[in-house]
């Protein structure tokens, strides 16, 4: 099994949202941060058949399955480096289309950081960013957590809510020089498998439930596994176990 979580499983009814968001066109170089395992380049070089589509991601592992699952479906306009977006000298002006899956919240200086991904668009090229609204509309991670803990989650720095604020995200494009920001509710679930086994193997491979399990004692940390159990028991259905969620799909330009 591997220690992978599959957020393209996950993400399932995400991803159709966002590849109609994205309207790769045939022609297009795209640049995909924070590409996992690669399923959202993938798709992007599927639609630029006469382009190319580079992703970008600081994990190797996730690199070493995308580029496995690249190879294994013959797509040959596709590369992938292993990079951190927000310091990596991109070739400039050279992407006519920069896409981001979940990839973009975590980043320690945002402004600098959509900045630095700027300079790497033509002027005029589209930014297309998929990112959770805030963690109280996102049952998947209230709910969860809730079985580990009642204390109240309080991020600091990058956290997978930080664009979630409409007016933060907007001004922080529009520093790093991006215009005609916009933003569209994505209201489906998130998949954490077929069954609640399978679900709650897959909640072990995501660090943050891992660290709070690690810090209960033997008899709390069992009392929270068997909430778990519960908990993916209440969620599962006749398709497989499934969390509300709520994100945003923001859409931009590089100014001139």
């Amino acid at each position: 099994m591997s220690d992978l979580f599959d957020y393209d499983a996950e993400l399932r009814l995400h991803n159709e949202l966002f590849r109609a968001a994205a309207r790769v066109g045939s022609h297009d170089r795209v640049l995909d941060i924070g590409c996992g395992t690669g399923q959202s380049t993938r798709d992007a070089a599927r639609a630029a058949v006469d382009g190319s589509a580079t992703g970008v991601d600081l994990s190797a592992p996730m690199l070493e399955r995308a580029r496995q699952l690249s190879d294994e479906q013959g797509l040959p306009n596709i590369t992938y480096q292993q990079a951190d977006a927000q310091v990596h000298r991109f070739p400039p002006t050279h992407f006519d289309l920069c896409i981001s899956r979940f990839g973009t919240m975590f980043f320690a200086d945002p402004v600098a950081a959509f900045a630095n991904i700027g300079r790497a668009l033509r002027p005029t090229a589209r930014l297309v960013l998929l990112v959770w609204q805030d963690r109280d509309r996102n049952e998947w991670a209230t709910a969860i957590r809730r079985t580990f803990t009642t204390a109240s989650a309080t991020p600091h720095g990058p956290n997978p809510f930080s664009l979630a604020d409409q007016s933060v995200t907007e001004g922080i494009l529009t520093a790093a020089g991006f215009a005609d920001v916009s933003f569209t509710d994505v209201h489906v679930p998130v998949y954490y498998g077929p069954d609640s086994a399978s679900a709650f193997d897959a909640v072990f491979r995501l660090w943050e439930f891992k660290d709070l399990l690690a810090n209960l004692d033997a008899a709390a940390a069992e009392q929270a596994r068997a909430r778990l159990r519960a908990t993916l028991d209440a969620h599962h259905t006749d398709g497989g176990v499934y969390f509300d969620s709520r994100a945003w799909i923001v859409t931009a330009r590089r100014r001139h």
